[in-house]
């Protein structure tokens, strides 16, 4: 059986400031950002990574962080050279980017380095909001950092925009998602915010909206990007018709990536007998660069067995409102469809899952208890 389809995630961690929701590996910048270093240290790890995954094209690559527009173009044009014999003309090639003023002006540049999608971290187009996110940018800059994507030549990007804000009213919400909208953005990211454990707002936690308040905005959010002609095609993922994220499609239907860069997960499939392995570099950038230079980049690995693949593979696909075909569960997991019966069968008991034109999917009532539905795939301790 054919190994799945490969990704890359690239992760710059530093950012000009670390907002107090966010949760991911990212750390302040200093001054003098260590591009030459943490450059060699991506291309070294990359050549590492490479060499795991003989003969297997790239489908699609994620720059993430982080602020990786904080890096230089010439920086990223670098790193994509080397990956270049390693991807198709077609390829899906994706930077993360804050709408501050001075990452705008390298937009083209970006381009021109071979990225062809970028993903802009707005969050809100409220200033009072935006202030209590901590974040560095105005609602001015917001707007400004989108037009200068199209400027620039970017046909394909994503604008990420976040619900339930600190005492966030069902008007205000509609008010950011219809200024998005007036952008064209051809995908936008809306996601409730949620107070993520070692963060700022988990240990200091604002007034957030009540649950029903929240469902509301996610209902009324649903509609209006419904009627301007946006797909729901995962959880909190909207696109216009073939301007779904494939990079993040390969991630929720189980697909291999390789990983580099501080605190980067990765996950490949063996081509000789279907293991399926998971690793982690080092999260601090210094140990990271160290660790490369060693040649031991990985601080952690484990294999998947029976019952974590079939549960992955459920975590992931059942995100998606088009669900997956039984091929997909078998080959991306290794597995025939028979060791997911048993959860598959008691969901569907449920009314929570439907089998329908070769697909398997949540139904309506499945999407709100989705974390009911994977639990059925626990496995039995």
């Amino acid at each position: 059986m054919p190994p799945p389809p490969l990704s890359l995630y690239i992760h710059i961690p530093w950012c000009v400031r670390k907002c107090p929701y966010c949760d991911f590996n990212s750390h302040q910048a200093p001054a003098q950002l260590p591009v030459d270093d943490y450059l060699s240290a991506l291309r070294a790890d990359l050549a590492a990574e490479l060499a795991s995954a003989p003969g297997r094209q790239i489908q699609t690559v994620f720059i993430g962080g982080g602020t990786p527009s904080l890096f230089p173009p010439e920086a990223i044009a670098r790193l994509l050279e080397d990956l270049r014999p390693h991807l198709p003309t077609a390829a899906e090639i994706t930077l993360e980017a804050n709408p501050g003023t001075a990452e705008q002006g390298r937009f083209a540049d970006f381009r021109q380095a071979g990225v062809n999608r970028l993903s802009i971290g707005v969050q809100s187009f409220d200033e009072a909001m935006l202030r209590r996110l901590g974040r560095i940018h105005g609602r001015d800059e917001a707007i400004r950092a989108a037009e200068s994507a199209v400027t620039a030549g970017f046909g394909n990007f994503n604008l990420d925009l976040m619900f339930a804000l600190p005492e966030q009213t069902l008007p205000q919400m509609l008010d950011d998602l219809r200024q998005a909208i007036a952008l064209s953005p051809p995908h936008l990211s809306h996601y409730q915010l949620t107070l993520e454990p070692n963060t700022v707002f988990h240990s200091k936690p604002p007034p957030l909206p009540d649950d029903d308040t929240a469902w509301a905005m996610q209902q009324a959010a649903g509609e209006l990007l419904t009627e301007q002609g946006y797909g729901n095609y995962e959880v909190s993922a909207w696109a216009r018709p073939g301007r779904e994220c494939r990079h993040n499609l390969n991630y929720w239907l189980f697909g291999d990536y390789l990983a580099i860069g501080a605190g980067a997960h990765g996950k490949l499939t063996s081509p000789v007998d279907g293991s399926v392995r998971r690793y982690r570099k080092a999260k601090v950038p210094a140990i990271y660069m160290g660790q490369v230079r060693a040649g031991t980049p990985n601080v952690e690995e484990r294999m998947l067995h029976r019952d974590d693949r079939v549960l992955e593979f459920m975590m992931n696909a059942l995100r998606l409102t088009g669900g997956f075909a039984i091929p997909d569960f078998e080959q991306r997991t290794g597995l025939p469809i028979s060791a997911a019966e048993p959860g598959l069968n008691s969901a569907m008991a449920h009314g929570w899952l439907e089998q329908r034109d070769g697909r398997i999917r949540t139904t309506a009532e499945g999407r709100c208890y989705l974390n009911a539905v994977l639990e059925l795939f626990l496995p039995d301790e």
